[in-house]
């Protein structure tokens, strides 16, 4: 399994727009954080989580050319905003597999009313096909995934275990017998936005104590704010086999 970081950064991104705050003016290029999402490939597979608004750079920067699928976390734009992206999947491939919570389903479908009509589309609109996910395991590909139900504030997310590797953003609740599902797991991917607490959102103690109770092998933090830190500094303050993950990193298991 191969899994690419297309992108790390928080909602805003890194830099953000207009700001004069050091990290974003940083010219170190692991400072610079596309929105938030990853590209699992394994056999001849390959899933993306999530499709925020930089998705086509993304996919262009990732040299991509086929995906089978994108699975969504929450419905937040950051994670949902580049759908219409798909569509040049959809002229390769055919109809565009997603899989995402109902509320989620419906939300997508209220902002991208014109995928998903039933009345005849404009040409070039791509046609999807919609899989609804519960808190049980469903199958892509050859591989069971396994969801971990978690809370981003009071928002339901859901976090994904692909096998030996696990992917959870946007949290900031998980319960005891969601964190179960993790037990074994050698790679984690968890959200780490800042050093102070935030409402929503794991801050780096509170990602720190939930990589303690889950005791993967290896730890990449995802999800990151310019309020963290420069991307050299922090890493050298992190414990052992914990690491901050960058746009273009990859990790094979």
């Amino acid at each position: 399994m191969k899994v690419t970081f297309l992108g790390t950064g928080t909602s805003q991104g890194i830099p953000i727009i207009g700001s004069t705050h050091p990290v974003c003016l940083s010219t170190n290029p692991k400072d610079k954080r596309l929105r938030v999402s990853v590209l699992i490939e394994w056999n001849n597979y390959a899933y993306v989580i999530d499709c925020g608004p930089d998705f086509r750079q993304q996919m262009l920067r990732a040299k991509c050319s086929k995906i089978d699928g994108i699975v969504f976390t929450h419905e937040h734009a950051d994670h949902t905003a580049g759908l219409d992206d798909i569509r040049p999947f959809f002229f390769r491939q055919g109809d565009f597999p997603i899989y995402a919570h109902k509320r989620v389903l419906r939300a997508l479908a209220k902002r991208f009313d014109y995928i998903f009509t039933n009345e005849p589309k404009y040409p070039g609109v791509p046609n999807i096909v919609e899989n609804e996910i519960e808190n049980k395991p469903f199958t892509l590909g050859n591989l069971s995934i396994i969801p971990i139900d978690g809370l981003h504030h009071k928002l339901q997310v859901f976090g994904f275990r692909f096998g030996d590797f696990a992917y959870l953003t946007d949290m900031k609740t998980v319960p005891d017998k969601e964190i179960k599902k993790l037990k074994g797991v050698k790679v984690l991917v968890v959200n780490a936005l800042r050093e102070t607490p935030h409402l929503s959102h794991f801050n780096l103690d509170e990602a720190i104590d939930f990589i303690n109770k889950v005791k993967p092998e290896k730890t990449y933090l995802t999800h990151i704010s310019h309020m963290l830190g420069f991307h050299d500094e922090v890493q050298q303050k992190l414990p052992e086999n914990v690491f901050l993950a960058y746009d273009n990193l990859q990790i094979t298991l």
